[in-house]
């Protein structure tokens, strides 16, 4: 069951135009996949002008490779926001 952690920095004079386009991106991806669970979160700290972001991803089936895909594609286009790269971090539950 796969899950997607993915972080990256956002200027902070960027954030109020970048989220909105985020969380729609996320809540399109939610309509189309209604199991999927998209959330967005920040570090409570700045750096140097910048904020941490993560959009965690999870599905009770785990996020498939198709489904990575896909989430890429809609985030996408809020790249044009995002200093450096998207770092994508996949995760597995630990066994039992």
């Amino acid at each position: 069951m796969r899950a997607l952690f993915i972080y990256y920095s956002v200027p902070a004079a960027d954030a109020p135009a970048a989220e909105p386009h985020i969380r729609a991106a996320q809540s399109r991806l939610v309509a189309a996949h209604p199991s999927l669970m998209a959330e967005l979160w920040r570090r409570p700290e700045e750096k140097d002008g910048l904020q941490t972001w993560m959009e965690v991803y999870r599905h009770p089936c785990g996020v498939s490779e198709a489904l990575q895909a896909e989430i890429e594609r809609a985030v996408g286009a809020a790249t044009r926001w995002i200093v450096g790269e998207r770092h994508v971090e996949v995760f597995v539950p630990c066994a039992s």
